[in-house]
């Protein structure tokens, strides 16, 4: 399964792609002011990888509920969805951008390119938790 992970942010857009069982960052969208022209790049993205599945993240709150911004997602999710015949799971994604930024950090990412790489590798982060979700249901 070739699945492209999407953490939707408000500035910019973090992909990830898993070929396989390994999710890795690939690239950040910068966000237009139009959410169509977002989903068609994001969709281009997923056309030149070939993916089965958009897995998007879903920013729960700490408690697992959907506050604000939970609800702007699910709202743009729909519109993806509605644009696209690819399945599109929603994910939670709660601390991803936390665990990316101690991922860059430990690995001695300079603070510049830190900013420039947090939401491609939160994307990993949430895309690869998805996987391993699946990887434990069929071992189930």
């Amino acid at each position: 399964m070739r699945a492209l992970g999407i953490d939707l942010g408000e500035r910019r857009i973090g992909v990830a792609l898993s070929s396989g069982s390994v999710a890795s960052p690939i690239e950040t969208v910068q966000r237009s002011a139009n959410h169509a022209i977002d989903h068609h790049n994001l969709l281009a993205i997923a056309a030149e990888w070939e993916v089965d599945t958009l897995v998007v993240g879903l920013p729960l709150s700490l408690d697992g509920s959907e506050g604000p911004a939970a609800v702007l997602v699910r709202s743009e999710i729909a519109e993806l969805v509605a644009a696209t015949s690819i399945p599109v799971v929603p994910y939670d994604e709660r601390l991803t951008t936390v665990t990316a930024t101690r991922l860059l950090q430990e690995g001695a990412v300079p603070g510049r390119s830190q900013r420039q790489m947090v939401d491609q590798v939160a994307a990993a982060v949430m895309l690869q938790a998805w996987l391993d979700g699946l990887a434990n249901q069929s071992d189930s």
